[in-house]
């Protein structure tokens, strides 16, 4: 990692330069200072602009790109799951050994975190408390679900947290129990917070800690931006390293939907902030997930003729949350994996824009979080109501055997892009990170190719994208959702000097090579933040 500030104009040349600007794009040379980029063009009429003594960076036939944004992403999880127990491995066998060796390193008493873990991809599926136990009666351990919307606990946590047979599911969650009607040490959607309100707490410094390590592995994908959804502790972590001075990702960042409310008392509204952290949209859950078969579903899953998932919220209650927000400037993004979750989240929104109209309010950028799983009738009704389609294309590598599995011919219409390109809606891409790697080169492979790495055949390769409008769902669709078109996502004048070197075209290798690529430098409003 570099950090280096320029202390004189910048003048990049003889490079592929994409601007990702229809009217312009491509220039042979771009002239960086204060932040910003001050010109493109030709080398020679750059030069001829007068400003003194600019430095000189001779890209020799390398390519440049906007910085990528991460329209999706949890960046204090993310942090703090790089310093957990990774459970992300293909058995049960392996977890367990691996939370093993962090356990022989741990102190007694203390917890033991992981994250990661995904009972499809087990011969066993779900584990249980037991086996947990077996490495550790004293020491608590609690490992999430890659979905987020999972949980397992030994038996050492649910005590701390006191959930006993007794110990009634709460709303929007469940405690899975085995057949004596004991807790099994799985938990879903809501239920997970009993464990977290036994958990240690990290202080918001300890939290602008985690997230200023993290920065330094986001500029080395290439990232520049982010979408972030985590809570206020995230919020209050971000503005730490901005008052220091080291935050230096353009963060964006969501309302949780209980502090709605305090963020109309406050007058905030979406956009509002400076060119490092800015305010988003409200923050709300419609489902769970497809791992653990809680995303809400119009028809039950295959082979669980009784589980439709769990709908958190109706279309009334989105509405209300909508009409509020709306009427004092803020935006709405609704996480909905299920079919019937985006019917119902889209119904609010239609009864929302109605609602907006009426009151000659103007159209606030309402999104859709992971659209995963949608009714063909549904499908063309996000662009007619003007609705940000937030997706994360590497969600359809790591999901598609599931897909396959537990939705059937349903499959067809799952991480449908194209499909919502050729409606007319906005794409926005990110990774959901921690849920997924926020490495957006994975993510244009998943895009362009729907190819599991390994595997020869795309999956429903009818909805891959090309890699213009993929390098667009990450550059100018995020900019845009975030209010910022004007100033971010391109390399045009005015604009924020975030960019990325590559020393491959992404728009001339062949498209299987796209996830080897990663960025030899990144910069962050003129300032090279990470040198490979």
């Amino acid at each position: 990692m570099v950090s280096q500030t320029l202390p004189h104009p910048l003048l990049l040349h003889n490079g592929i330069i994409y601007t990702l600007d229809q009217n312009q794009p491509t220039v042979p040379a771009v002239l960086i200072g204060n932040g910003r980029i001050l010109a493109t063009g030709s080398l020679e009429e750059l030069e001829k602009l007068g400003i003194p003594r600019p430095d000189s960076l001779d890209l020799h036939g390398r390519t440049v790109l906007p910085g990528l944004i991460d329209a999706h992403i949890h960046l204090e999880h993310y942090a703090f799951a790089l310093q957990k127990v990774d459970c992300e491995v293909p058995s049960l066998d392996e977890c367990l050994k691996r939370v093993r060796a962090k356990a022989q390193l741990t102190q007694p008493g203390n917890w033991i975190l992981g994250h990661g873990w995904n009972q499809n991809e087990w011969a066993e599926g779900y584990p249980t408390a037991g086996d947990l136990d077996q490495i550790s009666h004293q020491q608590p351990i609690y490992l999430t679900a890659k979905s987020l919307h999972a949980g397992w606990a030994n038996s050492a946590a649910l005590q701390l947290a006191g959930i006993t047979r007794d110990t009634q599911d709460p709303p929007g969650g469940r405690i899975q129990r085995n057949s004596d009607g004991e807790p099994s040490g799985i938990l879903f959607e809501s239920a997970m917070q009993l464990i977290n309100n036994s958990l240690p707490q990290p202080t918001a410094e300890e939290a602008a800690q985690a997230i200023q390590l993290a920065q330094s592995h986001l500029w080395a994908y290439g990232i520049t931006g982010a979408h972030d959804f985590d809570r206020s502790r995230c919020f209050s972590a971000l503005q730490i390293l901005r008052e220091k001075g080291l935050l230096r990702l353009r963060v964006t960042k969501s309302i949780p939907m209980e502090h709605l409310d305090e963020a109309v008392e406050l007058g905030l509204r979406s956009s509002f902030g400076d060119e490092w952290l800015s305010i988003g949209s409200v923050k709300l859950f419609a489902d769970g997930a497809l791992g653990p078969r809680t995303a809400a579903m119009l028809q039950p899953y295959a082979g669980e003729p009784e589980n439709t998932g769990i709908l958190l919220i109706d279309q009334e209650e989105l509405f209300e949350y909508g009409r509020r927000a709306s009427e004092h400037g803020i935006s709405m993004a609704i996480h909905a994996i299920g079919d019937r979750a985006i019917h119902e989240v889209l119904n609010a929104y239609q009864q929302l824009r109605i609602y907006e109209r009426e009151q000659n309010i103007s159209r606030r950028r309402h999104r859709i979080e992971h659209v995963q799983v949608i009714h063909p009738q549904d499908t063309a009704r996000l662009a007619k109501y003007g609705i940000i389609a937030s997706m994360q294309p590497i969600h359809a590598i790591s999901d598609m055997d599931m897909a396959d599995r537990y939705w059937g011919p349903r499959a067809a219409g799952a991480y449908a892009w194209k499909s919502q390109l050729e409606a007319g809606a906005r794409l926005v891409f990110g990774s959901d990170a921690p849920v997924d790697s926020p490495n957006p080169f994975w993510g244009l492979h998943a895009a362009v190719t729907r190819q599991k790495l390994g595997r020869q055949a795309a999956w429903y390769p009818e909805q891959s994208v090309g890699i213009a409008d993929a390098l667009h769902a990450y550059t100018t669709g995020p900019a845009y959702a975030a209010g910022l078109e004007q100033i971010q996502g391109k390399l045009l004048p005015g604009f924020y000097a975030d960019l990325i070197v590559l020393d491959q075209d992404p728009f001339k290798i062949d498209p299987e090579d796209l996830h080897k690529l990663l960025p030899i430098k990144t910069m962050v409003g003129g300032e090279w933040v990470w040198e490979s």
